[in-house]
């Protein structure tokens, strides 16, 4: 069982940071060229356009990290892992489902799916593995 929640932890900080460079990337780096070209952005001007758009849900990505990370830490907490996995869990497939709703926006979103939801997804499995077999 520890072995479970010790890699699911892990994961589950990966996922957390995940989101915290994406909100770097919508809420502060928006307008920057490497930022647009990741985002699929052509120019400064539609980039402006979009900017209170992606700022709004780059807070959406880092309020959904620091419930991870709370999760995590209160996991290890004597007396909170019930409170912690519940955060965790919940803030992890939170951000596996807005990958999923990120790949059926349209074509071409699959790379950036995969990124945003695969250390959720495996961060979800091993907690809930690690649950079951406790």
């Amino acid at each position: 069982m520890a072995a479970l929640l010790i890699i699911g932890s892990v994961f589950a900080g990966l996922a957390a940071l995940i989101h915290v460079y994406i909100w770097v990337l919508e809420s502060i780096l928006w307008t920057r060229e490497s930022t647009r070209r990741t985002f699929g952005i052509p120019t400064v001007e539609e980039a402006e356009t979009q900017r209170t758009l992606a700022y709004n849900q780059g807070f959406y990505n880092l309020f959904l990290a620091i419930g991870v990370a709370v999760g995590v830490v209160l996991i290890w907490t004597d007396g909170l892992r019930p409170v912690g996995l519940t955060l965790a869990l919940f803030g992890t497939l939170s951000m596996l489902l807005a990958a999923v709703v990120l790949v059926s926006s349209g074509p071409g979103r699959l790379r950036s799916a995969a990124t945003q939801g695969t250390a959720p997804l495996l961060a979800a499995v091993f907690l809930l593995a690690g649950i079951l077999a406790g």
